[in-house]
């Protein structure tokens, strides 16, 4: 699925057509004029799960998709950039909150949407934070008190009641799965 097809080839401009190219086994955008072969690869986000005193903050959507909605500090990961700083870069942008990282938490695999997650726990150096252009509002949620009803992403929600059942039992591993 290709989510937009490409259309022209970044090379030269041309139209592509779609082929399995020599060697390869699977359909690729390849140019007829110059023979050039376009890759189409998942998306990376990258985000946190920034706490305080056994609570997550939160951010309500600023932004499409899913505009008011809640969801962890995340997105797009930069060229040049690693996924820790990515998420670091993301939380001040989003929660306006410094955080120093725990360690990866989640990678989750989101195949309709060739995307994949890389989420990290951690912990605000300070109870300071404030919503950033993309956010309405930042807010700490004890697990009780989380809106599951308004999460905005199944992959954030997932991630959040794994969070919870790893700090009730005590100990944090790394989650892998995917959503299909």
């Amino acid at each position: 699925m290709h989510n937009p097809p490409i259309r022209h080839c970044t090379a030269c401009g041309s139209p592509v057509i779609y082929r399995i190219p020599e060697g390869d086994s699977r359909p690729r955008a390849v140019c007829p004029t110059c023979g050039h072969i376009q890759y189409e690869n998942p998306r990376n986000i990258v985000g946190v799960i920034p706490t305080w005193e056994q609570q997550v903050l939160l951010c309500k959507r600023a932004i499409e998709p899913r505009h008011g909605l809640w969801t962890l500090p995340a997105g797009f990961m930069e060229m040049g950039e690693s996924t820790e700083a990515g998420a670091l870069r993301e939380t001040r942008e989003e929660a306006g909150a410094e955080v120093a990282l725990n360690g990866l938490y989640a990678v989750i695999n989101v195949l309709p949407a060739n995307q994949v997650y890389f989420f990290y726990r951690g912990q605000l150096t300070q109870p300071r934070w404030q919503a950033g252009e993309e956010s309405l509002d930042v807010q700490l949620f004890h697990e009780a008190d989380i809106p599951w009803e308004q999460i905005a992403f199944r992959c954030v929600a997932q991630t959040l009641r794994r969070y919870f059942a790893d700090q009730r039992a005590g100990r944090f591993q790394i989650h892998t799965f995917d959503i299909a």
